[in-house]
């Protein structure tokens, strides 16, 4: 009999190298198909700069390199979450659920890698273990991405839209057709903090506090137009963006433009409000989460391409509603639920994706 009350750990590492996030959270099925949820505990572990520098360059590694960084930042991830449990002295959980860190995410090929995933992961720190949530969708040919829109769903449906301007900006909201029932659409809209913190870092920051070197710089038509060109933008949901696609396609744009570096964040975080603002429906209410909603400046860009309810929670769920979406992404997972919404990824049906690793 599956019980309604699970304690979990979310485990998080974004594409934008901020740092490993954990969150400690109770679930409770009230009835059939509502969720509530209590976030106990949360801390992000930031990243040392020497793996900073692996995790970047990890897409110029070899197969060998890649499986002996998988060992070494499974082990390294290991010693961060038992810390987390040991600190806030955890005990009777049901599992923690780990996202893992992306090296490759080529969907279209049928290659995705999250690493940190290992089955000596719950071996060290004695916890069962959910993980490796995009490896089977990527197998049903979709795109192993974006995963948090079933938490959407069933954790924050009281919004229009669900806006997470992490690494890259994502969107999910349910679509209403006709006399058909409502499915939720979810897809990666853009690049978002991968840019805008690689170009801070080129003047000595980590990131853009609050947009202030973007606010300083002038846009460069130019530049903005051959970023609003790009193919991707053109194609239909479902879609996913990538590293890869970052370096293939943005970056070099950035680099070939001979403006100054504030002059390209002023240009980027424009493209971006541009971007968005084209996803939403006018007076819409948006929850906006991740690091990109203390972006002063993004949010009033925004705003300024089209009046929305920009709503942004409390810090807790800002910074740590991903590591929470996956800890219930778990959950569902140990329930034989669905996780994973044929609608947002483009695979062949829903299904329930994860790992399980159980303790020995």
């Amino acid at each position: 009999m599956r019980t309604t009350n699970y304690h979990v750990i979310g485990v998080m590492s974004g594409t934008s190298l901020d740092g490993i996030d954990l969150a400690e959270v109770n679930f409770s099925l009230l009835n059939n198909r509502t969720w509530d949820y209590k976030i106990l505990n949360t801390e992000t572990v930031f990243y040392s700069k020497n793996w900073r520098a692996s995790l970047k360059n990890a897409l110029t590694y070899s197969e060998t390199e890649v499986s002996k960084l998988n060992i070494q930042y499974t082990r390294f991830l290991a010693s961060v979450i038992s810390r987390f449990i040991d600190k806030n002295q955890i005990k009777n959980l049901n599992a923690v659920c780990n996202h893992g860190h992306t090296i490759w995410h080529q969907p279209q090929k049928g290659i995705t890698l999250q690493i940190g995933n290992l089955p000596e992961l719950a071996d060290l720190i004695k916890q069962n273990v959910v993980c490796d949530f995009r490896l089977q969708d990527v197998k049903l040919g979709g795109n192993g991405a974006p995963l948090v829109p079933i938490g959407d769903q069933l954790l924050f449906n009281d919004y229009d839209y669900c806006l997470n301007l992490g690494g890259f900006a994502n969107v999910s909201y349910e679509e209403n057709i006709g006399f058909s029932l409502p499915k939720r659409i979810a897809y990666d809209i853009c690049p978002v903090n991968i840019v805008l913190n690689y170009l801070a870092e080129k003047i000595g920051y980590e990131f853009d506090h609050n947009g202030d070197f973007a606010q300083s710089g002038n846009v460069s038509n130019k530049v903005l137009n051959q970023l609003n060109k790009l193919s991707f933008f053109k194609f239909p949901p479902p879609k996913s963006l990538g590293l890869e696609w970052v370096k293939k396609y943005v970056f070099p744009i950035l680099e070939e433009s001979n403006i100054s570096i504030t002059d390209q964040l002023c240009t980027y975080t424009e493209h971006i409000a541009f971007q968005l603002s084209k996803q939403f429906n006018k007076n819409s209410k948006v929850l906006v989460t991740g690091g990109g909603a203390f972006n002063l400046y993004l949010l009033k860009r925004i705003n300024s391409f089209k009046h929305l309810k920009l709503l942004i929670p409390s810090n807790t769920l800002v910074e740590y509603k991903e590591a929470l979406i996956f800890g219930f992404l778990g959950v569902l997972r140990l329930r034989d639920e669905n996780n994973c919404l044929s609608s947002v990824t483009g695979a062949k049906k829903n299904h329930s994706s994860g790992t399980v690793f159980k303790i020995k």
